[in-house]
């Protein structure tokens, strides 16, 4: 009720924040929440494990298992935070390397949901550091394109490497700074980045402040999400289920519901080619393609399926 600290942004990071213990999605509001599961999740998908998609579908449509009450505004959404690897450590080590910390490596958590692409640490191997930028694009376009408050940690855009160690608060050197001096790679990835982000700004239907409900809109034609299988049919129970389903699409209506949007999103290493839903006669545009590096050239085309590489997320609009 203060009319100064009424103002503020209150967030909190539910976890050993009072007796109770671990408090995820129990904050009153006007309490927005760090969500962990929602990092658990996108990094599970993308690192290729089994039977994550249902656990992807709930954390990109705002966490209705734990905000239905409320609004997808609620979820402050991340990949990595000041605790645990950088995104760019994220994928490139599946093992915490902490010595330096002075514990004998037995601090910090254990279970990172990473992996190093097939090599620990840094490495000059050009298929190596091409995969590894291709899992940053997946991971930062995943964060920017889901339901909720993205955040992202300082750093992550300049690629910065804590050098494996995902527990850094008493490094106060080269380990924990930030450095300014980018490489080519570098700069590409800041690029990458700073496109996203302008999508989710032009693009009103990835700052819904309600859920998704799987119906359609009073004055619209198409439901609001539509969950789809690569041949272009509705996804079944069974489907869902699957434990070997590493592919994801969805259908979203825009915002005054004439239109359609279309984001796929593929962990196998095959690429997999997806039907796109009618009208047939009305084009396609590319908003992005992570197989890409520079996030794919514009595109407008009249198609009836697109491909969509291996580990990697397409987003297209219907105009």
């Amino acid at each position: 009720a203060d009319p100064e600290l009424g103002k503020l942004k209150l967030i909190a990071e539910p976890w050993d924040a009072t007796g109770e213990g671990y408090r995820l999605g129990s904050f009153p509001p006007p309490f927005l929440e760090w969500n962990d599961k929602f990092r658990d999740g996108m990094r599970r998908f993308w690192r290729g494990d089994r039977g994550a998609i249902g656990e992807l579908a709930t954390r990109l449509t705002g966490s209705t298992d734990l905000f239905s009450t409320r609004s997808p505004l609620t979820s402050v959404n991340f990949i990595t935070a000041h605790d645990g690897f950088t995104l760019q450590d994220l994928v490139s080590y599946s093992q915490r390397h902490n010595w330096a910390n002075g514990e004998n490596n037995a601090d910090g958590t254990t279970e990172n949901y990473s992996w190093n692409c097939g090599v620990e640490g840094e490495s000059n191997d050009a298929s190596v550091r091409a995969l590894r930028f291709q899992q940053k694009r997946n991971l930062l376009a995943a964060l920017l394109f889901s339901l909720g408050v993205p955040m992202l940690s300082a750093g992550d855009e300049l690629s910065r490497t804590q050098h494996g160690n995902n527990n850094a608060y008493c490094q106060d050197n080269a380990i924990s700074w930030l450095n300014w001096n980018l490489n080519d790679e570098a700069r590409e990835f800041l690029s990458f980045v700073q496109r996203v982000i302008a999508l989710r700004h032009k693009h009103a239907v990835f700052q819904r402040t309600r859920f998704y409900q799987g119906a359609a809109e009073p004055d619209g034609k198409w439901k609001d999400i539509t969950w789809l299988t690569p041949d272009g049919h509705e996804m079944t129970s069974e489907q869902w289920r699957n434990p070997e389903n590493e592919f994801l699409a969805c259908a979203i209506a825009s915002v005054d519901g004439a239109g359609r949007y279309l984001l796929a999103l593929n962990a196998a290493a095959e690429q997999c080619t997806v039907a796109l839903p009618g009208p047939a006669e009305k084009p396609w545009q590319l908003l992005l393609d992570t197989s890409a590096r520079n996030g794919g050239d514009p595109l407008v085309a009249q198609r009836t399926e697109w491909a969509v590489g291996g580990r990697s997320l397409v987003l297209l609009l219907q105009i």
